[in-house]
């Protein structure tokens, strides 16, 4: 132990009405630094910064940790970020923003900064017009000001070393898998008879934006529905985000958001859970389901651990394909739950905050 760094954890993308995959991160990693200091390892003198509270329930009060609230609403602070005119607050030895949502460091303070992917760049139809400039625009602010990078897979570490940031900064840490709530089926049977479910299903999560590929999923599945052994409905669960609306088709179910409890017993009970997206920067749905034993079909995100049917999600027979031989296919599924399990056994918010503990060391 070299000491106990104090870190201010910049985390409006909780204040947000979807946190997304970017949330999940942020509470993972609070989750894992909670359970890494009750088991006596190493400490850290953590504190959150964020917006002003909402009128509502605050998602940041049952977190544990002590709180800095900004005066701002969050689209305001966000914009004094980006301007310089508010930096974060002082005494702080270390400031680590979990997106490039990032408010500028003081002096004597190192700025770490997350950055989940760089979709944007590669798929411009990633992100709305005016999404795309706001994150060009910040990652280029981010560029001059970090002190150092965390990226979940090598893919993303190579796009951001070849937009400009030094490969010393750039510090690959996995996400954990285990941050998911218990299975509650009397929940998941709700959702189920509210869709008019019996029994048996095939599952995709996913927020509704177009660079998730729901559209050759949909048409995929169309193409498979014969070949399964029984009307399977494909179950789609997630918010909704941008672009045009989707045609469901036969068969297929969205449900929206869900308790959490719910979405681990959905995950559980489904057949196999579709995940295809154009670009991802890790892929959280992939390694969710893993650790529930259910089998995946998915593109070749970097969550996959070469453990799901991988197939090229501009494909829509090869999707297809995948769908009909991951639910049919007794020798299939069970060569991929076993290659799951192995696969996310390692993959915990414990070990995630670990490194980002040793990483904040090392700055502080």
């Amino acid at each position: 132990m070299t000491g106990i760094p104090r870190v201010l954890l910049a985390v409006q993308q909780l204040r947000r009405p979807v946190p997304g995959g970017i949330g999940t991160y942020a509470r993972g990693l609070l989750q894992g630094l909670a359970l890494l200091e009750a088991a006596g390892g190493d400490r850290v003198d953590l504190t959150l910064y964020a917006s002003r509270p909402p009128a509502g329930p605050d998602p940041l009060a049952g977190a544990g940790v002590p709180v800095r609230a900004s005066l701002l609403p969050g689209p305001l602070l966000t914009r004094a970020w980006d301007l310089g005119l508010v930096r974060a607050p002082a005494c702080f030895g270390v400031i680590h923003s979990v997106s490039l949502a990032a408010p500028p460091a003081r002096p004597g303070t190192a700025g770490v900064i997350a950055v989940h992917d760089l979709a944007w760049r590669r798929t411009p139809g990633a992100l709305p017009p005016r999404a795309r400039r706001w994150h060009e625009a910040a990652l280029r602010r981010a560029l001059r000001r970090a002190a150092a990078w965390v990226v979940p897979a090598p893919a993303v570490a190579a796009e951001l070393v070849e937009a400009g940031a030094d490969p010393a900064l750039v510090r690959q840490i996995p996400f954990g898998c285990d941050h998911l709530a218990p299975p509650d089926d009397a929940a998941a049977d709700r959702v189920l008879a509210g869709l008019g479910v019996p029994d048996g299903f095939l599952l995709s999560v996913s927020t509704l934006e177009p660079r998730k590929n729901l559209a050759r999923l949909f048409a995929a599945y169309d193409r498979a529905r014969a070949e399964l052994p029984a009307p399977w409905p494909l179950l789609v669960v997630g918010p909704e985000g941008w672009g045009p609306d989707l045609e469901p088709g036969p068969g297929v179910l969205l449900a929206g958001s869900v308790d959490a409890g719910a979405l681990s017993a959905l995950y559980r009970r489904a057949r196999l859970v579709a995940y295809v997206p154009l670009e991802e920067g890790y892929g959280l749905p992939v390694v969710e389901a893993m650790s529930l034993a259910t089998p995946v079909v998915a593109s070749p995100v970097p969550s996959t651990g070469g453990a799901a049917f991988e197939a090229d999600p501009t494909d829509v027979d090869a999707i297809a394909e995948a769908l009909a031989v991951v639910a049919t296919d007794d020798a299939v599924r069970a060569r991929l739950v076993a290659a799951g399990a192995a696969h996310t056994a390692e993959l915990t918010w414990t070990r995630s905050a670990q490194a980002h503990v040793a990483l904040w060391q090392e700055l502080a």
